[in-house]
């Protein structure tokens, strides 16, 4: 795929905190809120240092996020670190998680017992449609809508998501292969709690948290 250079701007995509969800190993995707652990307000204060040690106090940036609570919250502690007011923040459902349809809130223990083969582990990422969920390329479909409606945002931005969602917008912007068993370019997985930086097609990592979450949503 070609990679999205038409932006002058940077675009700082974030993937949120730890929640309660992931500690517990149970399928979120797009749950409205589930709500950051201690860990996953440590990462999102690892970000925010990260964000203020590279930009300095009150960046000119334009703050964007998925509409879910634990995104949110970890762009308000980000917000903080950088001086910048949550307020001002734009929310898009068009930025949240894969739908997980009926596996929505289960625990991937339940769903392994039954015989369920869930995850590409190569790839961390799931290996067939939820039942009556999204798959790869409608997540690419809508971020790919997003970034159309949004090309005029002036200079950067910062974008908060989520572990999957995030991963496609990421491989539409930087024009990764796409993977013909997920439909969909994809970029590579990061840690929950990790930055990086997308300028003109290019990715680089601004800060990359303790590998170690237990799942890929």
């Amino acid at each position: 795929m070609t990679a999205r250079t038409q932006r002058r701007g940077r675009d700082f995509i974030a993937r949120h905190g730890e929640t309660v969800f992931n500690a517990a190993r149970r399928m979120q995707g797009d749950i409205a809120h589930t709500p950051l652990t201690r860990a996953g307000f440590a990462q999102a204060d690892a970000m925010g240092k990260a964000l203020r040690d590279l930009l300095g106090s009150r960046p000119k940036l334009t703050q964007w996020s998925s509409s879910a609570g634990r995104a949110l919250q970890t762009l308000a502690v980000i917000a903080e670190h950088i001086e910048l007011d949550w307020h001002d923040a734009r929310h898009d459902d068009r930025l949240v998680e894969i739908g997980l349809g009926d596996w929505t809130g289960r625990y991937y223990a339940d769903l392994a017992a039954e015989g369920a083969e869930i995850l590409d582990t190569e790839h961390r990422l799931y290996r067939q449609r939820p039942p009556r969920g999204e798959w790869y390329d409608d997540i690419a479909a809508r971020v790919s809508g997003w970034l159309d409606d949004t090309d005029d945002d002036p200079g950067d931005r910062l974008v908060l998501m989520h572990g999957m969602s995030s991963r496609v917008l990421r491989g539409v912007m930087t024009g990764v292969d796409m993977l013909p068993q997920f439909d969909a370019p994809i970029a590579p997985d990061l840690p929950q709690g990790s930055l990086v930086m997308i300028e003109r097609g290019v990715e680089t990592v601004v800060h990359r948290a303790d590998a170690g979450q237990a799942a890929p949503a």
